[in-house]
């Protein structure tokens, strides 16, 4: 479903992407881990259009992304992003941050918007927040908002660009959850995360992005809990056992 051949990408004389090259079949939950500064969100935002890129190929569906060309928006009713720190209006109830994408970009009926609105809030937990403004939300319920935004545009794929990053730890579960529950429903999804442990139970694969390219990738479980790679594998230790 997504394809990237050979990307590669720069921000002035900084190399971030080295010639990745991966791809996502539809229903697959893959997982993207490394260290900060390897690249990781560049690739999502290149996915997404968010940012161009300086040689090689993305496509979706077949469809090549050219953040310059005006099949770009067609892409990015396809593709859902969700965000570090949420993004939502903080002048928008709830409910209204869900709704605004199909009401203005997909130009859905607003009676129609509302009702799936309300629907996709109950799905993530929040039926009784919808007319809640983000300030007033926690955390988790914020990111709950922003993942039902995503999803009111009825998208093939999800890209999740480190979701609980910004968390405190006890509500990362909140939304690690409803994550799951997509992956049980069939999303597909790429995720940027440092959550081994959602990564290993719930991924299908995993790519470990280290100084822009790809160290190493396989099943999920494969790759996290026997690692072959000596970067990789002094990753995880870090990682799972930090001093």
């Amino acid at each position: 479903m997504i394809e990237l051949r050979d990307v590669h990408k720069s921000f002035g004389k900084v190399e971030v992407l080295k010639g990745i090259t991966a791809s996502v079949a539809r229903s697959e939950v893959v997982c993207i881990v490394g260290p900060s500064g390897s690249g990781k969100s560049t690739i999502l935002r290149c996915i997404n259009g968010l940012e161009s890129y300086d040689r090689g190929e993305i496509s979706v569906e077949g469809a090549r992304v050219d953040s310059n060309d005006r099949s770009i928006v067609a892409i990015r009713t396809q593709v859902s992003m969700v965000f570090q720190r949420f993004n939502l209006f903080p002048h928008r109830t709830a409910l209204e941050n869900v709704i605004e994408g199909p009401l203005y970009v997909k130009k859905e009926p607003r009676e129609q918007a509302i009702a799936r609105g309300r629907t996709l809030l109950a799905q993530v937990g929040l039926a009784d927040r919808a007319e809640v403004h983000p300030p007033k939300l926690s955390g988790g319920q914020q990111q709950r908002v922003a993942i039902a935004r995503a999803l009111a545009m009825q998208p093939k794929a999800i890209l999740f660009d480190e979701p609980t990053s910004a968390l405190d730890p006890e509500l990362v579960g909140e939304v690690l959850s409803v994550m799951r529950k997509l992956a049980d429903d069939g999303m597909t999804m790429v995720v940027v995360t440092h959550e081994m442990g959602f990564a290993r139970d719930v991924a299908d694969r995993v790519l470990f992005i280290d100084g822009g390219v790809i160290v190493e990738q396989g099943a999920a479980k494969s790759v996290l809990n026997q690692p072959q790679h000596p970067r990789t594998q002094d990753f995880l230790r870090r990682v799972l056992h930090p001093l």
